[in-house]
């Protein structure tokens, strides 16, 4: 599936097209949630994800994100990265709405994500807190 908006940007689901390399650069060294990822792991995760790359004019990869999902019930939306070059020009709420877009006919109960600092983003797709937080749990095996 290919999207393109009125500026010359596509969202392009083909995982061949995905510079694995690029992404996993921008998650493991510019990213709070990410940082010091292994390849090997940000590999394995878009594998076994539905993936959504941005490209610029060019054809040049710009932003991702990837949804961890069963297409029955449930999805989670993380990894989403803009290049630093083109923030600022709307292509994060842009490349939610593609996904969210994207989504909708599988009729999902639930679609989450976590965010840090950019609830705005979410919010202007429709994303909203968490009814009841406390519900929530965490298997931690980080520690």
């Amino acid at each position: 599936m290919i999207t393109r908006n009125d500026n010359g940007y596509e969202v392009d689901t083909d995982v061949d097209r995905i510079d694995v390399d690029l992404v996993h650069h921008w998650l493991s060294t510019d990213t709070f949630w990410a940082e010091g990822r292994s390849r090997d792991t940000v590999a394995r995760s878009i594998r076994a994800s539905e993936n959504f790359g941005l490209y610029d004019s060019g054809g040049a990869l710009v932003g991702y994100a990837r949804v961890v999902t069963d297409l029955a019930t449930f999805a989670w939306l993380c990894d989403v990265y803009i290049a630093p070059d083109h923030r600022g020009k709307g292509l994060g709420t842009w490349l939610a709405v593609v996904i969210r877009d994207h989504l909708e006919p599988f009729k999902l109960k639930r679609v989450l994500l976590s965010t840090l600092d950019a609830h705005g983003v979410y919010a202007k797709v429709g994303f909203v807190p968490f009814p009841d937080p406390f519900k929530l749990m965490i298997l931690d095996q980080a520690g």
